[in-house]
């Protein structure tokens, strides 16, 4: 049995994606120009020599919108094109269409653009005090904290910084747009939000949403950066088709992808938590000021979820946590990986662990007696159910033989001064839900075909990430028959309407239990049939195992495909759509609580890692983690997932670094200038072990999502790193800021106030 069709196509280079799609004849190219500074207002746009350039077929900028030009998701403040002022480098102002794309880029070279240039803000903080906000500040609280602060042995307040990340999926931004008769645009779309590239088009274009048609075959990467920064690339080429009359392909270059779009939250926090001698957390408060970037984007939705993961694992009675969206002149940052927990989790390990210096016990003493048991209440209202963070902590402890790690490393650290070692521990819990309770629904499309084949369409977009498998082995066990009779359709807003994005970790759980459900509707009519061909007056005592139809567990003659035939015969659908929507969830948003998550995942990983104190650069020696899968639908997929996403959370931490100039110019705007992890920054051993024995009733066949969990656990490296360095200078105050680079870590052994250190051979 194949498990992933997909990987084999990837391998022999078959797999197609934007730029892979055979274009129509006439197909003309587009390209974006965009904002040289940072904020300001435009006196002037020339465009008269682009136009004369031959092969140049439209120069469009806002006055050529028939609609409404506006592409703003949760907040309508995002033009598609820059009307009077710009609010950051990079911001799309028109684009050019032309024979090529040689002649498109030439032609953008010709645009002369004159600004009256303002005043930029890129620091949070500032923007704060300016009060330049996104929407107002929102808190989740329980408990009084100003009560809870004299109960407390030791109080310990702090300032945390937590930097960007460029999401670098290996396909670039693009789309290709395509005029049909009667007006209809077809928009082929690396999107992960097909519903949001139709809805904005349908406003840009003066039209109804009927009139647009988007279809995603695979995304090459996302991670939350498609989910809503797509939708302009795909709307720029309607606008063209639609004006032109013509096929419009526009893909962005490297270049232009990492300087016009945002990247993963920058957040600048402060912190304040209060604790008994023995290490029980009392009171824990924070404040989240967070860089939104020009305009809203997601930043609101984000920002909710660092609230809701403020304290990660553990129970504190008394919490108040604060977060300030903040308006800056750097591209609109977006949807990453995590969605803004891993903001939230950074910075209640960065208190526990400088609470250590004070109490004078081991940061794991302090996880271990605060972590979630059953029965207990998040501070948004939501009980703990079905917690699994102290199985999972034991577990790892024991099956990763914890305490001999420590001693190991105590003992090289006291036989080496050059070279330091450290070890975290880092516990997870991440609820798994879209926040905003309407978009947990999905619809999903089954067809049996009169040969016994069938197709599947959901709104499930597959982007490496593994959702077309974990589909197909939910239908194929649904229905009992062999995986390889299923195909997988591209996702199409005609075939299923009105899309949620596939992000939030939920699109196997959401898509998953649609396919299922109309699984369940053809699997009933077939067992009637089947039941009327064998004479048998109790289809309940029939059931279908690997194309076969047995009765009260004995084989029959029926198969699979005589039972299709003679059901199409009968006049029997074999077609079946269904829909599904989360239960149980809600949340009033008017007093910040309810019951936001259908459920959590949990886990911990034990980290260690390696610190070269001569020159700064360092080594993750391992990642060992005990991680609550539920009852997984694809072990393979499941452990890809958790390997790539705990490497994407360490290199977020470590050598990531998103810079930008006090102009707002984005200085990390290459590959030569941005460090993404190699094979070199890559653990070097990653173990992860599933948890047994972990039920989950909202997931497909009790499955648990996979996608953004484990990224968590690339915080503890960082705390693996700082613990290394404390052991080398074990009276420093460390800052706490990421990422840690090598240059950071140098820096901060021999800061400038210290006396010159030789450090022996």
């Amino acid at each position: 049995m194949r498990s992933n069709i997909d990987i084999e196509k990837h391998v022999k280079g078959e797999s197609q994606f934007i730029d892979d799609f055979v274009v129509p004849e006439g197909t003309l190219y587009a390209k974006a120009f965009d904002s040289t500074i940072a904020h300001g207002k435009i006196v002037s746009i020339d465009i008269e020599e682009a136009e004369k350039l031959t092969g140049v077929k439209g120069v469009f900028t806002s006055k050529d919108i028939p609609g409404i030009n506006q592409v703003g998701g949760i907040i309508q403040d995002e033009t598609l094109f820059a009307e009077d002022d710009v609010r950051f480098m990079g911001e799309p102002i028109g684009m050019v269409v032309a024979d090529s794309m040689e002649i498109a880029k030439k032609a953008v070279g010709k645009i002369k653009i004159k600004y009256e240039p303002l005043p930029a803000i890129t620091d949070p903080r500032e923007a704060f005090e300016k009060n330049k906000l996104i929407i107002p500040p929102k808190i989740f609280s329980m408990g009084d904290t100003e009560k809870a602060w004299k109960d407390c042995d030791v109080i310990v307040e702090g300032k945390v910084e937590t930097g960007g990340q460029e999401h670098l999926y290996l396909e670039t931004q693009g789309a290709i747009a395509i005029p049909e008769e009667g007006g209809k645009i077809k928009i082929i779309s690396s999107t992960q939000s097909p519903t949001a590239v139709q809805r904005a088009a349908a406003r840009i274009l003066g039209t109804d949403m009927h009139n647009i048609e988007v279809d995603v075959l695979r995304l090459g990467g996302a991670f939350g950066g498609k989910e809503d920064q797509a939708t302009h690339w795909g709307v720029m080429a309607a606008l063209a088709a639609s004006k032109l009359n013509k096929p419009i392909k526009l893909v962005l270059s490297r270049m232009d992808d990492i300087r016009m779009t945002g990247k993963r939250h920058p957040y600048s926090s402060d912190y304040k938590i209060g604790l008994t001698s023995d290490g029980k957390i009392l009171a824990y408060e924070a404040t989240f000021y967070q860089n939104a970037g020009a305009v809203a984007d997601l930043s609101p939705a984000v920002l909710e979820r660092t609230l809701f993961h403020a304290t990660n694992s553990y129970f504190i009675p008394n919490v108040k946590a604060t977060a300030i969206s903040c308006k800056t002149n750097v591209a609109p940052n977006t949807a990453f990986r995590g969605f803004g927990g891993p903001q939230g989790k950074f910075v209640i390990e960065a208190a526990i662990h400088k609470a250590t210096q004070k109490i004078g016990i081991d940061a794991w003493e302090i996880q271990k007696k605060n972590l979630l048991k059953e029965g207990q209440s998040f501070y948004y209202g939501q009980k703990a159910e079905r917690c699994q963070a102290d199985r999972c902590w034991d577990q790892a402890v024991k099956e990763f033989n914890f305490e001999k790690t420590r001693n190991e490393i105590k003992k090289f650290n006291e036989g080496n001064h050059q070279f330091k070692k450290g070890v975290a521990l880092m516990p997870i819990c991440f609820g798994i839900s879209f926040t905003n309770s309407f978009l947990n629904q999905a619809s999903a499309l089954v067809h049996i075909y009169t040969d016994g084949s069938i197709g599947v369409s959901t709104a499930a977009v597959e982007m490496g990430q593994g959702v077309n498998v974990k589909i197909k082995n939910a239908v194929a066990k649904t229905l009992s028959v062999d995986i390889s009779r299923i195909r997988i359709e591209t996702t199409n807003t005609t075939r299923i309407a009105n899309t949620s994005a596939t992000a939030a970790s939920s699109g196997a759980d959401l898509n998953g239990n649609a396919a299922i459900l109309a699984s369940k509707n053809l699997l009933d009519r077939l067992l009637s049939t089947a039941a009327e061909i064998l004479d048998i007056k109790d289809k309940n005592e029939l059931s279908i195992q690997y194309d076969f139809i047995f009765h009260k567990g004995n084989k029959t003659s029926l198969q699979w495909n005589e039972l299709i035939t003679k059901a199409y015969q009968k006049r029997i659908s074999l077609s079946s759509q269904a829909y599904y929507a989360t239960p149980d969830i809600y949340f009033d948003k008017t007093k910040n609580q309810g019951r936001p998550f259908a459920y959590h995942v949990y886990g911990t990983a034990i980290i260690t890692a390696t610190l070269d104190c001569l020159r700064g650069t360092y080594t993750i020696d391992s990642v060992k983690a005990v991680h609550d899968f539920g009852k997984s639908l694809s072990p393979v997929v499941d452990r890809g997932q958790a390997e790539g996403a705990i490497t994407q959370g360490i290199g977020w931490l470590t050598v990531e670094e998103v810079a930008h100039s006090k102009e707002g110019k984005l200085l990390s705007n290459s590959l030569s200038t941005y460090k993404v992890p190699d094979i070199y920054a890559a653990p070097k051993e990653i173990e992860v072990i599933f948890l047994e024995d972990s039920e989950n009733p909202y997931g497909p066949f009790h499955s648990k999502a996979i996608g953004e969990p484990p990224l968590m656990y690339g915080i503890g490296a960082y705390f693996a790193i700082l613990n290394a360095m404390e052991a080398f200078r074990p009276n420093e105050d460390f800052e706490i800021a990421a990422p840690i680079t090598p240059e950071r870590v140098l820096l901060s052994l021999y800061s400038k106030t210290k006396k010159r250190v030789t450090v022996p051979n």
